[in-house]
Order: structure tokens, then sequence, then C-alpha cells
């Protein structure tokens, strides 16, 4: 997981997955994402070892406020899953201008009383 400074990403390794069996959605600040890898191995193939688990898998990630949820874009390219999260505009850092009272009083015309 990684932060920029206008985004969140997330990179998850996935080899193996049609990308027809990735789901991935947000509840709340939840964001699941469940893989399905299929065997590759024949029912009547009796394996040794296998290096790739294959079945159903499921990640959740808890996601801070700060996150707009709404725009979560997600790329599969060459085994990686890839997430991208925008930092909501009210989470990023402003600046706050400042102003005074007497500058303001200062720019109001003077009234001058004749006796």
């Amino acid at each position: 997981m990684l932060t920029y400074s206008d985004e969140f990403v997330v990179e998850l390794d996935l080899p193996g997955i049609d990308p027809d069996k990735l789901d991935i959605d947000v509840e709340r600040n939840v964001l699941t994402i469940k893989a399905e890898r299929l065997s590759r191995i024949p029912d009547a193939v009796d394996a040794v070892a296998s290096e790739r688990p294959w079945g159903v898998f499921s990640r959740q990630l808890v996601l801070g406020d700060s996150l707009d949820t709404e725009k979560v874009d997600a790329d599969y390219t060459a085994g990686v899953l890839c997430l991208r999260i925008p930092i909501a505009e009210k989470a990023k850092p402003r600046k706050i201008s400042v102003t005074s009272r007497e500058a303001i009083r200062e720019q109001e015309p003077q009234k001058s009383i004749n006796a």
C-alpha cells in the first residue's frame, strides 16, 4: 500500500486469476476483494506438488475516511491488481486566508464631523 499526495494505491499479486473471477466492492469504508483461481490440474491426475493454491480467496481492507471510495480505479495487468483510490478533496491540505478587521476598517471611508 502506497500513499501519494493525491491517491492511495494498493497492489495485490494475483497470478493465474481470470479477470472475470475478480470481484471488488466497497461498503462504507471496507474494501473487499474476492478472487477465484481455478485448478488447471485435471481431476484424473494426482499432483505430487503444487506451488500455486487454487480456490476462492478474499481480502478486506479498512479504508480511512479521507479516501473517496466513489472513485476507485481498478486495473489487472500481468497478474497484478492495482487499485487507485483518490484522497477526498475535503481531506487534502489547503491554505486558509487570514483577514484583519483592522484592515477592513482602514479601507472604509472616514466620516468627518463638521461643527
